[in-house]
């Protein structure tokens, strides 16, 4: 019997190496797991809903208008409270301060203070990361009226805080430290909001109930307007942190107070009752007003205003677990004494 060898010329044998080497990739991209890009993901779906309505007990999701449409990318550059350091925190104010206050079971300074219209004012930071300097400028004016007797109803100017305070606050829309919007306050003045209005109007993504334009990511910093600036204003008289167990005393003698706390996705789609972290992934620092507090269903909870508008959550509000430093809400409170006439 004749025995055939065949030999392949590198001509012929390329072909089918290619085909190996192929199947070899293809069978180890099989075995290797997709990574996906986080930011990537819707930050407001129905399903996430759902699944936060099926594990939170003392609160309520659902699907805020304000947030559907965006990315969890895009929601983070709105996240624009910086953590502060222990070169940016004040100090203390001392525990003696509140000799003479006692705390109620529940209090809101919108009752508290009905001649100040403005505590109950919700605003919209919009397309920027400016928590930082809403939460503190919403609390100032409160805080001047407060002081006045209700003689001075002001609202003060957060573009002023925005886009003048500079790198001594952060970087504007891309974040900035509360207690840097107190000593701003204090060492330049704010001036009022008719005469230097916020940059941005107010958004949300369009659904048949809004009346708002779409939201998306943060926006470049205004400039600072040299000229609105110009002429007298309201000032801070001293900026301190507030220790945990002092801010009710501290909200009853003063008013309103600035704190900064860690948001996660399920935050964006709070509807009612004592917020608790449940699911999502952790988004930043955001700065607000805390205006009250109370209990509901055995849940102590502080009464906060956002600044997302009155779409979102409760009419613009949230309450959120007290007394536990939930999501850090108790560990970063900022305030300071006012002065009630411009100069």
């Amino acid at each position: 019997a004749t025995t055939e060898i065949y030999t392949l010329s590198l001509h012929d044998a390329l072909p089918i190496y290619r085909l190996l080497l192929l199947g070899v990739l293809a069978a180890h991209a099989a075995a290797v797991p997709v990574t996906l890009n986080q930011d990537d993901g819707a930050a407001l779906t129905a399903h996430f809903v759902q699944e936060v309505n099926d594990v939170a007990w003392t609160w309520t999701a659902g699907e805020n208008a304000r947030f559907k449409g965006l990315t969890l990318g895009e929601v983070k550059t709105l996240m624009g409270a910086l953590p502060e350091t222990k070169e940016t925190k004040p100090d203390f104010r001392p525990a003696e301060e509140y000799d003479d206050v006692k705390v109620p079971v529940a209090f809101d300074a919108r009752t508290a203070w009905p001649e100040c219209k403005m505590i109950g004012h919700i605003r919209d930071q919009a397309t920027c990361g400016s928590c930082w300097a809403f939460g503190g400028v919403e609390a100032m004016s409160d805080r001047v009226c407060i002081a006045s007797n209700g003689t001075a109803q002001v609202e003060l100017s957060t573009e002023d805080m925005l886009s003048c305070c500079g790198f001594s606050c952060g970087s504007g829309c891309n974040g900035g430290y509360p207690s840097a919007a107190w000593r701003f306050f204090k060492k330049h003045g704010l001036t009022t909001e008719d005469k230097y209005p916020y940059a941005f109007p107010p958004c949300e993504h369009h659904i048949n109930a809004t009346h708002y334009k779409p939201c998306g990511p943060s926006k470049p910093t205004p400039k600072c307007d040299k000229a609105a600036i110009k002429g007298e204003k309201y000032h801070g008289k001293s900026v301190y942190s507030v220790m945990p167990s002092a801010i009710e005393l501290e909200i009853m003698k003063h008013g309103p107070v600035e704190a900064a706390f860690t948001v996660y996705q399920d935050f964006l789609t709070y509807k009612s009752g004592v917020y608790q972290h449940m699911k999502g992934p952790e988004l930043g620092g955001h700065a607000i007003k805390i205006f009250g507090w109370g209990e509901e269903g055995g849940h102590k909870y502080w009464l906060v205003a956002n600044s997302w508008n009155e779409d979102w959550g409760d009419n613009g509000t949230f309450k959120i677990l007290r007394g536990e430093d939930h999501c850090g809400i108790e560990s970063g409170v900022v305030a300071g004494l006012v002065s009630t006439k411009p100069v």
